[in-house]
């Protein structure tokens, strides 16, 4: 799947950008920061600088494959490109990033931008709190 995705943006496939791109189609987790991604292939003896990542995944944000989020004022979190929009929650604590959709939040955000004729072209929501986990400890 990796291999078609590179193809389709017109990317050379190249170990360093079929590894990388491997770790967000296959992990249950979602979202990743460079380091992170540095972890995880060094933790498989795939040995991939860390300049080679940040460049790799800078390709994939200019085709479109990945995203890139800033919820914390010191690192960008990557996920994966979708067409489907939802909104995520950030742990200030451990830095856990949640996915959530909610009808009532999008329709209240369309009616504030009519009210003020504004067109509203993209938007981002980003809850930043504790989540359930960090609350227990």
């Amino acid at each position: 799947m990796s291999s078609e995705k590179l193809k389709n943006v017109g990317l050379k496939i190249t170990v360093p950008r079929a590894k990388i791109l491997e770790i967000f189609y296959s992990k249950e987790k979602k979202h990743f920061g460079a380091y992170e991604v540095y972890d995880i292939l060094r933790q498989n003896n795939i040995n991939i600088s860390l300049a080679t990542i940040y460049r790799v995944i800078g390709q994939f944000e200019e085709v479109g494959i990945l995203t890139r989020h800033e919820f914390d004022d010191d690192k960008a979190i990557y996920e994966l490109s979708s067409s489907e929009h939802h909104d995520h929650m950030f742990c200030n604590k451990c830095g856990a990033v949640f996915e959530f959709y909610d009808e009532t939040i999008e329709r209240r955000q369309e009616q504030i931008a009519q009210k003020y004729n504004f067109k509203m072209t993209n938007h981002c929501l980003t809850l930043h709190g504790i989540c359930e986990n960090c609350q227990k400890s």
